[in-house]
């Protein structure tokens, strides 16, 4: 097995920013390759991230460490057992490789990765939301209108500006349907309380997505979730599937992301975990490459909903895979049939 890697600048079509970083207009990425003996090219993505203190370097770093002999598409779970006696962490590098390794076997098998793990995709009824993150009310105006195609909004907040940014947004699009991520930003449960009555008077936001830190106790989880009229989801309070037990007693759903999980594999496990506890299933992630992104798509039968948009929300993709029409995810056009149906895009 031969290993290369190499990291990305990918180009925001808008400045970003969420309720804990600063505004930015670049995320750094890293892309991997495994080549087998026979000549078949697996391809993974790393999507590191402060939060979860990893960066590029340290995903770099990572890598730099895995010996490629002990990697291989015939064993997966193999190889992942070898990269956890690597490291405990480093779950966005090891995503990279769990990806890379699956899009290897599934080609190898002839098979896309969603029937290689027995699940399927079907067209027509995996639907995306959007995001619009935080910025100003005359700024948000303009990203709602720019995002009219789209059936469902994801909105970013846990600012001072939150309620007029809300506003902002349904004096443009009064009834569309929207979810609310917080992203750790109300510090509190009454505060978190409080914006969540607000939010209901809407009549038209699904859930909110991590209102508090994910480091605040347990019986705040449980006394906000008793109390909450609308679903909770938790995002950065669920990484693994040993966690969905304890998930089902603070949240109402949670939000699984490949980068948190380290790959499909846990990923997988991650959402049949929480199903079996009784939780509402999404699958999200960062701003990613259609690599990652169409990773995450493999795996949409087992979710309720879906925020799969980091692709969408930059100019510089690299990789073909899963498109979005409408917010309707579809692989029907992938030129690749195996794998993850992902390939490079032509150079124009």
């Amino acid at each position: 097995m031969k290993l290369t890697f190499r990291h990305l600048d990918l180009q925001l079509t808008h400045t970003w920013a969420i309720a804990r970083s600063k505004a930015t207009n670049v995320f750094k990425a890293v892309v991997v390759e495994l080549t087998g003996a026979d000549g078949t090219v697996g391809l993974g993505e790393a999507a590191p991230t402060a939060r979860y203190k990893e960066s590029v370097e340290t995903v770099e770093a990572f890598l730099k460490k895995v010996d490629p002999r002990g990697l291989s598409f015939k064993d997966v779970p193999g190889s992942m057992k070898y990269l956890e006696t690597l490291s405990p962490r480093d779950m966005s590098a090891k995503c990279a490789l769990n990806i890379a390794l699956l899009d290897g076997a599934a080609k190898r098998a002839k098979q896309p990765v969603c029937d290689f793990l027995g699940l399927g995709f079907r067209e027509n009824q995996h639907v995306t939301s959007f995001t619009i993150g935080i910025d100003t009310p005359e700024v948000v105006r303009k990203k709602v209108l720019q995002a009219e195609q789209y059936p469902v909004l994801k909105v970013k907040v846990g600012v001072p500006d939150d309620k007029a940014n809300l506003q902002a947004l349904r004096e443009v699009a009064p009834t569309k349907a929207v979810r609310v991520d917080a992203n750790e930003g109300w510090k509190t449960k009454e505060q978190a309380l409080e914006m969540i009555e607000w939010l209901a008077k809407d009549g038209h936001v699904q859930y909110v997505e991590q209102p508090l830190p994910a480091a605040a106790p347990a019986k705040d989880w449980v006394w906000l979730k008793q109390r909450s009229p609308l679903p909770i989801f938790g995002d950065e309070s669920y990484h693994l599937a040993e966690h969905a037990e304890q998930a089902a007693e603070c949240f109402h759903g949670v939000n699984v992301k490949l980068v948190k999980t380290g790959g499909i594999s846990a990923g997988l496990a991650a959402l049949q975990a929480a199903r079996k506890a009784g939780l509402k299933t999404m699958i999200g992630c960062m701003i990613e490459t259609s690599i990652l992104i169409s990773a995450a798509a493999h795996l949409a039968e087992l979710c309720d909903y879906l925020d799969v948009d980091g692709n969408i929300l930059i100019t510089n993709d690299p990789y073909v895979g899963v498109t979005t029409e409408q917010g309707v995810l579809s692989f029907a056009g992938a030129q690749e049939k195996t794998g993850l149906r992902v390939r490079a895009r032509a150079a124009v």
